[in-house]
């Protein structure tokens, strides 16, 4: 295990990116929107629009080496009225190399880039299956506003999602 790195993905990362995602379906079906069959479909076009950075949108990953080894996308919204806030998706981490602090590191820069993007707060939901993510997310600042019940469906199971959110305006320098 090298140094970890953490970076801006950008269009020439697509086919490491899709590949982690399929890895973190696969091991939590329940803790990402696509199925499996659903990524795997996408094109390598449609994979690199939405990693691509842009005004609204960004998307970080952590390398080990040259290895992509966890990503954190972040949509800030384009109407004036809901521009201060931004919202986090896609957090996954390889499997092999949970609970080493890649997450937080990741989540840390977004976190960092939603503040200097002047954003006042960001929003996620995470399946309330999911305890150390959303222990991760907690001990990060984030504070929970709602549960949603039913919000996913994988085969006949159903699975409830956590709305949280973190006010970027009330975190201290």
């Amino acid at each position: 295990m090298g140094a970890l790195g953490i970076c801006t993905l950008g269009r020439e990362n697509w086919a490491q990116f899709k590949a982690l995602r399929i890895k973190a379906i696969e091991s939590a079906p329940f803790a990402l929107w696509p199925t499996r069959a659903e990524e795997e479909a996408l094109t390598a076009e449609q994979v690199q629009a939405r990693i691509e950075p842009g005004p609204h949108q960004i998307v970080f990953g952590a390398f080990d080496g040259g290895r992509l080894v966890g990503i954190a996308g972040l949509r800030r919204e384009k109407l004036e009225q809901i521009a201060h806030r931004g919202t986090v998706w896609g957090v996954a981490v390889d499997p092999q190399r949970r609970k080493e602090g890649i997450g937080r590191k990741v989540l840390q820069r977004l976190v960092t880039h939603a503040r200097d993007e002047g954003l006042l707060q960001i929003q996620l939901a995470v399946a309330t299956e999911n305890p150390a993510a959303r222990a991760l997310y907690r001990s990060l600042g984030f504070q929970s506003f709602g549960i949603e019940p039913r919000a996913m469906r994988v085969g006949d199971r159903f699975y409830d999602e956590e709305h949280m959110v973190l006010r970027l305006d009330e975190i201290a320098d």
